[in-house]
C-alpha cells in the first residue's frame, strides 16, 4: 500500500502582548517619525539656521599698488593750483582725462589765490566690483589743511589704469578715542624683567653690540634712527603667544618725552631668557 505525504501542522505559542505589539508596531513607527518631524520644525522656528555671510563681504579688497599710486598722483595734481591758470590746471591733468570726463576732471581754479599739497596718503579703500577701487586719500594742503578726497580707479581689459569717474570730497574715516590700553597679566618674573629692561635700554639707545647679548643667536634687530634714553618701564605684561608687552617712558636728546609700547618675543633657553624680536620682525636668524 502506497503512503502519501502527510501534511504537518506546527503549533507555537505566543503571548498576547507579543501579538498585540506586532500588530501595533507600524502605528508606533509612524507616530515616532511624525513626532521627530514636528520637533525638527519647532527647532527651525525657534532657532533657524543662520545664513552664511555673502562671499563678497568676507573678501578684503585686493591691494593694487600701481592703482594706489595713480590715485595719489591724481589727487596731488588735482589739489595743486594757482588762481586763474585754468589752462595750466588742464595740462597737469590731461593724462587723466578722456571722452567720459570734462577737461581737468571738471575743475576750474579760483580767479585768485593758490593751493599746494604737502603730502598725500591712501587712508581707506573699497572695491565696489572686481577691477575697480575707490580710494579715500588724505591730503595735507595749504591753506585749506587736511582734506579727504575719493578717487575711483579701474583697469581696462588690457590692464591699463584709468579714472572711473569724478573725484569727491568726503569726511575723514570714522575713528573713536582709544578705550583700552595693552592687556595681559603682569609678568612677575624678576629675571625676565631684568633682561627686558636691559634690552630696551640698549635698543632705544642704538647700542646694537650690547643688545646682541640678550638676543637669540643669529637674530639681528635694527635699532631706531631716533636714539632715546629709557627712563622707566611702566608695565610689563604677558601678551598672546608667549610674547610680552613693555610700556616704557623714554626721552630724546632734546628732552622730549614719549610713552611707547613694544612687543617682545621671548623664550627661555638653557636657563636664561632670550629675545628674538622687538616690535618688528628681525632681519634674519640662523
Amino acid at each position: 500500500m502506497s503512503h502519501g505525504h502527510e501534511a504537518q501542522v506546527i503549533v507555537s505559542r505566543h503571548g498576547i502582548r507579543r501579538l498585540r505589539f506586532g500588530r501595533e508596531l507600524p502605528r508606533y513607527v509612524l507616530c515616532v517619525v511624525a513626532a521627530l518631524g514636528i520637533a525638527a520644525s519647532a527647532r527651525m522656528l525657534v532657532d533657524p539656521p543662520k545664513a552664511a555671510p555673502a562671499a563678497a563681504a568676507a573678501i578684503a579688497p585686493v591691494q593694487d599698488r600701481a592703482a594706489e599710486a595713480y590715485a595719489a598722483l591724481f589727487a596731488r595734481r588735482y589739489l595743486t593750483w594757482s588762481g586763474g591758470e585754468a589752462a595750466a590746471e588742464a595740462k597737469a591733468l590731461e593724462t587723466f582725462g578722456g571722452a567720459a570726463l570734462e577737461p581737468a576732471a571738471g575743475f576750474v581754479p579760483a580767479p585768485t589765490g593758490s593751493q599746494r599739497v604737502s603730502w598725500v596718503e591712501v587712508a581707506q579703500t573699497r572695491e565696489p566690483q572686481p577691477g575697480e577701487h575707490v580710494y579715500t586719500l588724505a591730503a595735507e594742503t595749504e591753506p585749506e589743511g587736511l582734506l579727504y578726497l575719493t578717487v575711483a580707479v579701474a583697469r581696462t581689459a588690457g590692464g591699463a589704469l584709468e579714472l572711473a569717474g569724478y573725484p569727491a570730497f568726503v569726511g575723514a574715516p570714522v575713528a573713536v578715542p582709544a578705550r583700552s590700553g595693552p592687556r595681559g597679566r603682569p609678568v612677575g618674573d624678576g629675571q625676565l624683567e631684568v633682561v627686558v629692561k636691559r634690552a630696551m635700554t640698549n635698543y632705544l639707545a642704538g647700542a646694537g653690540p650690547d643688545l646682541a647679548a640678550d638676543l637669540t643667536p643669529g637674530v639681528a634687530l635694527p635699532t631706531p634712527a631716533l636714539q632715546l634714553q629709557l627712563l622707566s618701564i611702566e608695565r610689563l605684561l604677558w601678551a598672546t603667544g608667549g610674547a610680552v608687552t613693555a610700556v616704557v617712558q623714554a626721552q630724546d636728546r632734546r628732552g622730549a618725552r614719549y610713552t611707547l609700547s613694544y612687543e617682545l618675543d621671548v623664550r627661555r633657553a638653557q636657563g636664561r631668557w632670550e629675545i628674538s624680536a622687538i616690535q618688528t620682525a628681525p632681519e634674519g636668524h640662523s
